[in-house]
């Protein structure tokens, strides 16, 4: 069967939920787009205001308070925030990943082994039963050393020990000082064969929540070889629907997940910085054009918030006192510029009692050039 790049289009829409909003709670709204770009602290909860309907942000807040979804370095080495339930597999899945970007020449260069750190994991994890500052995590680490940890121990320790982070502070339940936390879940395994069945386990949930997609794609998501990503996907070849895609690439679904008609509308949306459907694939291009890819995602990584318009980045936007400063990238009709409105109106609402001044400290990238057909204030009131 072909598949069309709006119908790819189209597909990753209805399965992040940004075709309706939908009536979930937080963490099944989470499980159902199954990751969450999490770098930001107020970036899932305006994701998840794209997609569910009435969405509470204190539903979130209590989420993430009981550890029903949990915040960690996962996928692509990034923070993500994951349903509690998907969070053992994909950390098993990475854990290969981990450990050799974690713990290689400048955690060494601090004096400590891989092997030093195999060691430290299950008594960090110990003393991070309850919450633990950097400070007291780095105290704690000197003194099992004996000494002050060198520089690079406890930037690869803290991310290859499978620490959650921990709520800390409004509006966004963490800070930009991050503590920590051991799971509640039995330590990750860490075997080559449990790492391989877990990938499995990831290709599938990511098949769920963006599918389809090609081995590059899924390579591109988990940041793990396209070598393992093509065994782990035929290791479940007869499970799996295999496509063509728009340029000819062979694809991989479920069967039966949803695949909408390229005809389908899709609502102006308002999204978040670093959401996950600018970032989840090899070929970005399903939902940001190409033209716009540098203008969105910055050099030093920061993807900024963006305009969706028909299923595609159109612009960027950016708080202002007054509302919501909407930049378009082309021209658009009249008709999509009172969607986006509505959009502002309900976000500018829902930002007022907890940061409405969200994302300020990246506005810095507005001082430079960005593509401009039209710059329209969206007022909130």
């Amino acid at each position: 069967m072909d598949v069309t790049a709006r119908e790819l289009n189209r597909s990753t829409l209805a399965r992040q939920l940004l075709l309706r909003r939908e009536p979930l709670d937080a963490a099944e709204g989470v499980r159902r787009v199954v990751a969450l770009q999490a770098q930001q602290p107020a970036s899932p909860y305006i994701a998840l205001w794209n997609r569910l309907a009435d969405f509470d942000p204190a539903g979130l807040d209590a989420a993430f308070s009981d550890h029903s979804v949990v915040k960690a370095t996962l996928m692509r080495l990034t923070l993500h925030a994951v349903h509690a339930e998907d969070h053992p597999a994909f950390r098993e899945a990475m854990h290969p990943v981990v450990r050799a970007s974690r713990l290689g020449p400048r955690f060494t260069r601090s004096g400590l082994s891989a092997e030093d750190a195999d060691a430290l994991v299950p008594r960090l994890l110990e003393f991070a039963e309850r919450s633990r500052t950097t400070a007291e995590c780095e105290a704690w680490l000197g003194e099992r050393l004996g000494a002050p940890p060198g520089p690079g121990a406890w930037w690869g320790l803290r991310q290859y020990t499978p620490l959650l982070h921990a709520p800390t502070a409004p509006p966004w339940s963490f800070g930009h000082r991050p503590s920590y936390i051991a799971p509640r879940t039995d330590p990750p395994r860490t075997d080559p064969e449990a790492s391989a069945a877990s990938l499995r386990t990831l290709v599938v949930r990511y098949l769920s929540g963006f599918g389809p997609a090609s081995v590059a794609d899924v390579a591109q998501f988990a940041m793990v070889r396209r070598t393992a990503a093509r065994a782990a996907l035929a290791d479940q070849a007869g499970e799996l629907d295999r496509l063509e895609g728009p340029e000819g690439e062979e694809l991989f679904d479920l069967p039966g997940a949803p695949r909408p008609d390229a005809t389908t509308p899709a609502p102006p949306r308002l999204m978040a910085m670093w959401d996950s459907v600018l970032l989840a694939y090899a070929d970005r291009g399903r939902v940001l054009p190409p033209a716009y890819r540098r203008v969105v995602i910055r050099a030093n990584g920061d993807v900024l918030p963006t305009l969706l318009v028909d299923g595609y980045v159109a612009g960027v936007w950016r708080p202002v006192d007054e509302g919501v400063e909407a930049t378009a990238f082309h021209p658009l009709p009249e008709e999509v510029w009172e969607g986006l409105a509505v959009e502002a109106r309900s976000l500018v609402g829902f930002l007022a009692d907890r940061e409405p001044e969200v994302y300020r400290r990246y506005g810095h990238w507005w001082g430079g050039r960005l593509p401009s057909a039209t710059v329209r204030l969206l007022p909130g009131g």
